[in-house]
């Protein structure tokens, strides 16, 4: 009996000996199939120049002496290196290693049969040892090298390199090693853990290691003990289940594969990984190379990428990987893919190159033993972890067509690749060609533009074709796409008349506006400055000149271009607003970045809108042909700036001598006519304390901010204002400002205090009426008399005193009020806004606070949940999981904001103490 059991036991661990071996089948097999297939005599020739046939004779020990006396039978390998800088060796399919100075060569067996035109089996070395092909599978030395006046690399040579599709694997090494191959990775080991040692920002949060796994994803936490078919990410049971983070290129089980011995790249089959660090800095050839390519792959495959530059990057391949769970034939169904991870430790970007797709799942998704069909196909996209979210690749994850993903992307122009942004949300920067739904999400960058337009918006969504039209539609505006390539196009931003998120669409040719994203309208008082005047004098009556500075590289790279500066007005006379052209102020000026205006070369100017009295400079290009070889320009807009400068001339020759008064005058008697509007602004805080606290109604002013603008032009002696935060009901805006002691400085002691305003910075709805444009309408009622009356006159003068007295006097505090303090925290407890403190352990969802006030209507609501069974039982306790606030009418929330978290909630309100707690109420 016990010899039985030996023999069952014996048979049992031969059976899984067998079972491993076919696991990862090595390379030495391979080897002695092509020694016995090539005879031993077979000597160095070159047939019609298509082939090199090299014959290395397998070594066998034998005596020192009989080498000696016959040298000729010596190994090739054993003889004497040849001299660097040229050396051709076959490399692939066989043990052998680059010889170097300094470095003793090793054994090679085995004959090779390869064309001579595959780059990949020639060695180009120069004096440092470095193979230039980017096919080759030696990998290049270790030694970094930071040093000044290292390796700069050639336009040709960054070409040669982007022009091909995998990025560089090696399954050996100059030292003798097996390169990044990862051969502790196999069916009984299929992850390791690598420490990355620096930072990787990834779907909002930071990891500095990874785990490599040989199931087609990077692991950031650990997977559920089962899965279950399709894959479904976030796991919503978690934290009972766990829920990994992960990059997914091809999640799915999978098994070192094998290749024939035919094969073109004999590269052991198998996982790579390779990090590079610290690119930024690093000067040597291949630390050079890896970061040019890698930058600009990413620059030109991905929208809003324009400025990155790799600090680390990832290299992880899987070469010929077969499907779990199929026959041994199966093992020669194979796929590779790869994983190209770039970041500079605040963006990460990854590219997936999918060079092979033959199989699509293995055996326990339904898959078939011998070719993986059928079944649920692989998981491609990325999981955040926690129960967070997490983005599938559709159309082609677990589909059919996934099969597809080899032959879509289209990123830097290859099919195949797929690039994304990974590091806060993800967004795709390849085309989708097979998705087809009613909402779909555009990526484009920059996210954001100027109210005025001119902002150039690289888009990504569908595949496109230069023969189809897009069309690209702004709010309500509509302007035609430009094609840069498959997987973009561009749209100049037009003049819009919105603030804020509005919905950006595109459509391409006949279809309907089905992609769609969000793009941000900057008010021209806030957007970001592209034009910067050096001094003041812009505001000035007469200047002599005006000195003006641009990034030239926002208009265009090439040093060549020639730009247009004009001149522009806004004014309301009419129900529309108006925005006119004024001037040329330089017809065609080389992009130097600055440029003097001197205001006397216009003294003889007779403008029929004279009457504009603010306005704005406006940089394009004078040819627009030279933006990248596109038929588009840019658009550069200044700030908003009064027109003294250029129009004093002729004011005076209208007005006389006095001309600033008569302005002022006319603005007067237009004003009077306006409904009052200060009594519905809300009371200005009476110290800077109180105003900088006060957050819930006032932000800081940009004209006067002691954080990012202490200048204050037009508040001289304050260090710090702030306006209301939102319009009021008929449009006005509160301006509060203070000086060094922290004190209210008002209007009836001096013409630099505060100033309310008719109108809001951020306009009223609907915006494309006079009185309501953000930005334009503000300066055209508040900051255009204040030049007028008070900055061109004096500040005794009769109409800058009607300003400070009647039309727009400083409001004081003397009945302001606070904010008061309401919160809910525990399980739960409350403080109302009066100070009571007490426990209410309801189970519902409740009204926590509403508004009292008519004009102010805003509601605060709360969801009560149990707490969840701890260790000890049952909880008999609440908690606050959710906290919907907004305006009303009932019922009926506007804005949303939701605070949950499984180990409790706590939630602060900030809001007058007028408002009113009502007593709790159940919704």
């Amino acid at each position: 009996m016990r010899f039985k059991l030996f023999v069952v036991c014996a048979l049992a661990c031969g059976f899984m000996a067998f079972v491993l071996a076919n696991e990862n089948i090595s390379t030495e097999e391979f080897e002695d199939q092509i020694i016995n297939a090539v005879p031993e005599t077979v000597k160095v020739t070159k047939p019609k120049a298509q082939a090199e046939f090299v014959e290395v004779p397998k070594a066998t020990p034998a005596p020192k002496k009989a080498e000696a006396d016959n040298p000729k039978t010596k190994p090739l390998a054993l003889q004497k290196p040849t001299l660097i800088p040229v050396v051709h060796v076959s490399s692939r399919g066989t043990d052998d290693v680059l010889t170097v100075a300094g470095l003793k060569p090793e054994k090679m067996f085995g004959a090779l049969i390869m064309p001579n035109d595959y780059l990949g089996e020639l060695y180009d070395v120069d004096n440092s040892g470095y193979n230039w092909d980017p096919n080759n599978n030696v990998a290049p030395p270790t030694t970094y090298s930071t040093a000044a006046g290292g390796y700069t690399i050639t336009a040709a040579r960054l070409a040669e390199l982007r022009s091909n599709f995998m990025y560089w694997y090696f399954d050996k090494d100059m030292y003798g090693g097996r390169g990044d191959y990862q051969f502790d990775i196999h069916a009984s080991m299929t992850q390791l853990h690598k420490n990355l040692n620096f930072q990787l920002p990834f779907y909002g949060f930071r990891f500095n290691y990874t785990r490599l796994s040989l199931n087609g994803y990077l692991e950031f936490s650990d997977p559920p003990e089962y899965l279950t078919y399709p894959l479904v990410f976030p796991i919503k049971d978690w934290p009972a289940k766990r829920d990994p983070s992960f990059m997914g290129i091809f999640f799915s089980k999978c098994r070192v594969g094998r290749i024939y011995p035919s094969d073109i790249d004999q590269r052991t089959p198998g996982v790579y990984f390779r990090v590079e660090r610290d690119l930024m800095g690093r000067t040597d050839r291949f630390g050079v190379e890896v970061r040019e390519r890698t930058m600009w792959d990413i620059r030109q495959g991905v929208v809003g990428a324009d400025t990155f530059i790799p600090k680390h990057v990832v290299i992880a391949t899987w070469k010929n990987v077969s499907f779990a769970g199929g026959i041994d034939n199966s093992l020669y169904t194979t796929n590779t893919f790869q994983m190209v991870l770039a970041t500079d430790e605040v963006y990460t970007y990854i590219i997936f190159n999918y060079a092979v797709l033959n199989w699509l799942s293995h055996t326990e998704a339904g898959g078939d033993t011998t070719k993986g069909e059928g079944g649920v196909p692989a998981y491609v996209g990325f999981n955040a972890g926690n129960g967070t979210q997490a983005y599938e690749y559709r159309p082609y994850s677990q589909n059919m067509v996934i099969r597809d993903l080899a032959n879509r992307g289209w990123a830097n122009g290859f099919p195949g690749r797929h690039i994304f942004r990974v590091d806060e949300q993800i967004l795709i920067g390849s085309c989708n060609k097979d998705i087809d739904a009613a909402l779909l999400p555009l990526t484009f960058a920059p996210e954001s533009g100027n109210m005025l337009g001119g902002q150039v918006v690289n888009i990504t969504g569908p595949c496109f074709d230069p023969a189809i039209r897009v069309t690209c539609h702004f709010d309500t505006e509509s302007v035609l796409g430009t094609y840069v390539d498959r997987n973009r196009v561009i749209c100049v931003q037009p003049y819009l008349k919105a603030e804020g998120y509005i919905r950006f669409q595109i459509s391409v040719g006949t279809q309907r506006f089905k992609w769609r994203g969000k793009y941000f309208v900057e008010t021209p008082a806030a957007a970001t400055e592209k034009i910067f005047f050096t001094t003041d004098d812009v505001h000035k009556k007469n200047p002599a000149e005006i000195r003006i500075t641009w990034n030239q590289y926002n208009l265009t790279s090439n040093a060549n271009a020639n730009v247009m500066i004009s001149l522009w007005g806004y004014r309301e006379t009419k129900i529309e607003p108006q925005l006119e052209y004024i001037d040329v102020i330089e017809a065609s000026y080389s992009n130097t970045g600055s440029y003097v205006i001197t205001p006397s070369n216009y003294i003889n100017r007779n403008n029929i809108n004279r009457d504009m009295q603010f306005g704005f400079l406006q940089i394009n290009l004078t040819q627009p042909d030279q933006y990248s070889g596109l038929a588009i320009s840019p658009v550069l807009w200044s700030r908003p700036i009064p027109l003294a400068w250029y129009m004093a001339p002729q004011w005076e020759r209208q007005h006389g001598k006095r001309w600033a008064r008569a302005l002022c005058d006319n603005w007067i008697r237009a004003d009077r006519f306006l409904r009052n509007f200060a009594a519905d602004l809300p009371l200005c805080p009476c110290t800077l304390d109180q105003a900088v606290l006060d957050k819930g109604r006032f932000r800081p002013d940009r004209e006067c901010d002691k954080d990012s603008n202490p200048s204050c032009l037009r508040h001289r002696g304050a260090i710090h204002c702030v306006v209301s935060g939102t319009p009021v009901a008929q449009g006005a805006e509160q301006q509060c400002c203070y000086d060094r002691y922290g004190f209210l400085m008002l209007t009836y002691d001096q013409m630099w205090g505060s100033r309310p305003r008719r109108v809001h910075n951020l306009g009223k709805m609907p915006w494309n009426e006079a009185s309501k444009v953000p930005s334009l309408s503000m300066w055209f009622h508040d900051m255009r008399p204040f030049y007028s009356c008070c900055f061109w006159q004096e500040e005794q003068a009769v109409g800058c005193e009607t300003y400070r007295f009647e039309r727009r006097p400083s409001q004081d505090c003397v009945a302001y009020q606070a904010p008061g303090i309401a919160g809910v925290f525990g399980d739960p407890h409350f403080v109302t806004f009066d100070g009571s403190a007490y426990t209410f352990n309801g189970l519902g969802e409740f009204v926590l606070a509403r508004s009292v006030d008519e004009s102010n209507k805003f509601e605060v609501q709360g969801r009560f949940e149990q707490l969840p069974v701890n260790y000890y039982g049952e909880v008999k306790a609440t908690q606050l999981t959710a906290l919907p606030c907004g305006e009303t009418p009932p019922r009926r929330l506007r804005s949303l904001c939701v605070l949950c978290t499984p180990d409790g909630a706590i939630a602060w309100m900030s809001w007058p103490m007028d408002a009113g707690f009502t007593s709790i109420a159940r919704v």
